[in-house]
């Protein structure tokens, strides 16, 4: 006989009624989620981004500026991703009272916009964006602020916030004469191939009179850079792909137009041609050295290849290993 609070053995469903289905989410094991979140931090494609220009010179011919996305971007990659029914988003919109705007002393109030932004499987993270009410876009530059530092909290777009500001030269419009190259570590390449910034404690993200920045204000213009710029990639084709993509790595840099200071541009340099003259050194070595020998010593030092040497380290004990082996016995 069935129990007299109509269940049976305490499953808690209803006699006479199938089971409730269980939700369509997303499988929940951390394990199945980090190849999502690891596409979420991707850095957007160079196309995509623009410059924004924060602070200028007293002669307002430079210019402070740093990268942004539209939010286009944000809604794209979370679609690839996750298809526009896996995430989902909602907007409350706040007024303040008036208070007085310390620039100008004029009284006005600030439209804020808060921003629930919820992946199915994942999670929620909520973020809140803020405009002065005079401007007649504040509404629509508070929500795209709060969509985007709610994406932030899952990773997409946070590496934006590296960005303490790039001094190039200005036009007439104030506006960027050239965009400037991104550094390796922001792009998907760059990134896919292990680059990331700087994030010691003492890089403070979001002042624009950082280190960084008065360095940047203090370093050559574009012209000036570009004969050094060239003479890197004309060495592209002597080192190899692996060693030169290595000593750019060692720069931050994913191509040299990404390095903005000229001296580390010149110490660039002064690596690669080390690293040709190790080369140099290298085949003249390999001409003495029979092809078991030499398979030896590749083995030594873990290189399926001399095509694999990406650094100069590596380069340095394989040049000393051949030179070694042909040599004549005393």
């Amino acid at each position: 006989m069935s129990p007299s609070n109509g269940y049976v053995n305490g499953s808690g469903t209803p006699q006479g009624l199938p089971p409730a289905p269980s939700p369509p989410v997303f499988e929940s094991r951390t394990e199945s989620l980090l190849p999502l979140l690891s596409e979420l931090e991707i850095p957007f494609d160079p196309r995509v981004i623009e410059w924004r220009v924060t602070n200028t010179a007293k002669d307002k011919k430079r210019g402070q500026v740093i990268p942004y996305a539209d939010q286009r971007a944000y809604t794209d990659r979370l679609n690839i991703l996750f298809t526009p029914a896996g995430w989902t988003r909602k907007y409350t919109v706040h007024t303040s009272p008036n208070f007085e705007r310390g620039k100008d002393n004029k009284t006005v109030a600030k439209i804020v916009v808060t921003c629930e932004m919820t992946i199915f499987g994942i999670g929620s993270h909520s973020a809140t964006g803020e405009e002065w009410a005079d401007d007649e876009n504040a509404a629509t530059s508070a929500e795209a602020q709060a969509f985007k530092r709610a994406c932030a909290c899952f990773g997409l777009g946070r590496y934006l916030y590296h960005f303490t500001g790039v001094w190039v030269d200005l036009d007439e419009n104030k506006r960027p004469k050239q965009k400037p190259a991104l550094f390796g570590w922001a792009t998907p390449e760059g990134w896919r191939e292990g680059l990331r910034p700087n994030t010691s404690p003492t890089n403070d993200t979001h002042a624009g009179t950082s280190a960084r920045a008065v360095q940047r204000s203090n370093t050559k213009s574009t012209e000036e850079l570009a004969p050094l710029i060239r003479q890197i990639e004309q060495m592209q084709e002597t080192l190899g792909r692996r060693m030169y993509r290595g000593l750019l790595r060692l720069a931050k840099a994913w191509s040299p137009d990404q390095i903005q200071d000229a001296a580390l541009l010149q110490k660039t340099i002064e690596r690669m041609q080390a690293a040709e003259r190790g080369f140099r050194r290298l085949e003249n070595a390999l001409d003495r050295v029979s092809d078991a020998r030499l398979a030896a010593i590749l083995r030594t030092l873990k290189l399926r290849s001399i095509d694999a040497v990406d650094n100069l380290e590596t380069l340095h004990k394989l040049v000393v290993e051949l030179e070694a082996a042909a040599s004549p016995k005393s």
